[in-house]
């Protein structure tokens, strides 16, 4: 058994420094890997990583507003706006003006904005599957304490009220 796989191991602190390093790396790995193929399909209609997460977001929460959509994914207005300026322009995403506060633009993606989100998400699900496949039960409940963990409170809420809606 390695010091790696045995924390305890002569006192070694848990995680050792190595081991948080190895995890910087996964992650850098991983994330590479898990945009790879989204990032081939954006290319190709000259999108960038901006476009998908506000499709991706877009779709998880029909009818979410810019400011809503501005809070999960942390941008600037300008930077959100030219973002949604191209994919309402391209017949991706609609926004209809609120019934209660006309102030307010509702964001929904069209057909072919859902046939989009499929296409960019079905490789990363693949992908997502295959490991928790590999994985077990026990290392995706793992998996995500640990990513839960990682989060700031706030995100963590977001994402939790975002789990909470139907898709």
């Amino acid at each position: 058994m390695t010091a790696e796989q045995d924390s305890t191991n002569m006192g070694a602190p848990f995680p050792s420094d190595e081991q948080l390093r190895r995890g910087i790396e996964a992650m850098f790995f991983a994330y590479r890997g898990f945009t790879a193929d989204p990032d081939l399909i954006l290319a190709d209609l000259g999108y960038g990583r901006a476009h998908h997460r506000a499709i991706h977001f877009i779709n998880r929460m029909p009818g979410t507003t810019v400011s809503n959509l501005l809070e999960i994914l942390g941008v600037t207005k300008q930077s959100l706006n030219r973002v949604l300026r191209r994919l309402i322009g391209d017949g991706l995403v609609e926004s209809r003006v609120g019934t209660l506060d006309r102030r307010e633009r509702h964001l929904a993606l069209t057909a072919s904005g859902v046939a989009l989100e499929h296409r960019l998400s079905a490789a990363q699900r693949a992908r997502l599957s295959a490991a928790f496949d590999a994985a077990g039960p026990e290392a995706v409940a793992g998996f995500h304490r640990v990513l839960d963990a990682m989060m700031d409170p706030a995100l963590r809420e977001i994402r939790t009220r975002i789990g909470k809606r139907p898709a």
